[in-house]
């Protein structure tokens, strides 16, 4: 008899612990967000097929999806744990995987095999550098989304800055830079008499984009602040030179958009970057070379 009251203490026990089911979800931030994987499935499968440009655009929209669906969520104060796992899930393929496969692709068509023909033995260890660069892309953009999840908040008064580089941005350094290759050099060399700096920049760009993977993937995981464009710059009330900032980037988006995507997303994610090695390296440096120096004069005099 005892026995039995200890069973049923025991399952009575795990039916309150037992999490409770699914009751409802919100259905047109849920929708954004599954389009959101949808279009990184679909760039997935458009590198693939060799349609670099257009896999590029489609990583583009799912970015829009991305931004959309939190917006909505908060403005109809239905935000969730459902919502924001399966936005963490969408946005692992559309700026984790999606990116990662479009850089292995353009660099296999492009480079791997010429190299394959000079020397086996390099194309080998090239090819295993270019998988270890987007393998550690991925990773750090798991750990980001894990990390994000853990330390976010609702409210959206915390939505002012990121702890580290957004995987939407990083991916949009990939993805901008192989959209400007495709749409803006690839035409202009197989045209004729094309000017010899075109052929330095193409090949500037696919030697580098392995390493720019790895210093992206670095940035997802650090601690550097990266500001909210739309809460800090755009939102509210701010000064007229944040109109005149505005009109010149439409401008450019206007003037030549492949151009415009490479200086917004290379920019901001060299901005922060550059500001916290100023502040951190070289102006630490600066404070501490004058104390040294006033040792070595006061030993000097001593």
């Amino acid at each position: 008899m005892p026995r039995l009251k200890t069973e049923a203490a025991k399952e009575s026990l795990l039916r309150r612990v037992r999490k409770q089911r699914l009751k409802y979800v919100t259905v047109l931030p849920s929708l954004i967000t599954i389009l959101n994987g949808v279009c990184g499935f679909a760039a997935i499968i458009l590198a693939s097929k060799g349609a670099f440009a257009m896999a590029g655009y489609m990583v583009l929209l799912a970015m829009i999806a991305d931004m959309l669906d939190g917006r909505l969520a908060r403005m109809s104060q239905s935000t969730s744990s459902f919502g924001g796992q399966l936005d963490s899930l969408c946005d692992i393929i559309s700026f984790g995987v999606a990116p990662a496969f479009l850089m292995l692709e353009v660099l296999e068509e492009h480079k791997l095999a010429g190299f394959a023909e000079l020397n086996v033995t390099f194309a080998s260890f090239l090819q295993r550098f270019i998988w270890l660069a987007a393998a550690t892309y991925i990773s750090c953009a798991a750990i980001r989304l894990a990390r994000f999840n853990v330390e976010n908040e609702e409210d959206e008064s915390a939505h002012m800055s990121f702890m580290g580089l957004p995987g939407p941005a990083a991916a949009g350094v990939i993805v901008s830079l192989i959209i400007f290759h495709q749409e803006i050099i690839l035409p202009e060399l197989s045209a004729n008499d094309t000017p010899a700096y075109l052929g330095f920049c193409e090949g500037v760009i696919i030697y580098a984009l392995p390493f720019l993977v790895l210093g992206v993937a670095v940035l997802m995981v650090s601690r550097i602040r990266y500001p909210h464009i739309i809460n800090q710059y755009i939102k509210g009330k701010k000064p007229f030179a944040h109109l005149i900032w505005l009109l010149l980037g439409l401008g450019v988006i206007v003037w030549n958009i492949q151009v415009a995507l490479v200086l917004i997303f290379c920019g901001f994610a060299a901005s922060s970057f550059v500001k916290w090695f100023y502040y951190k390296v070289i102006r630490k440096r600066e404070s501490i070379l004058p104390a040294l120096g006033g040792v070595t004069k006061w030993e000097s005099e001593k």
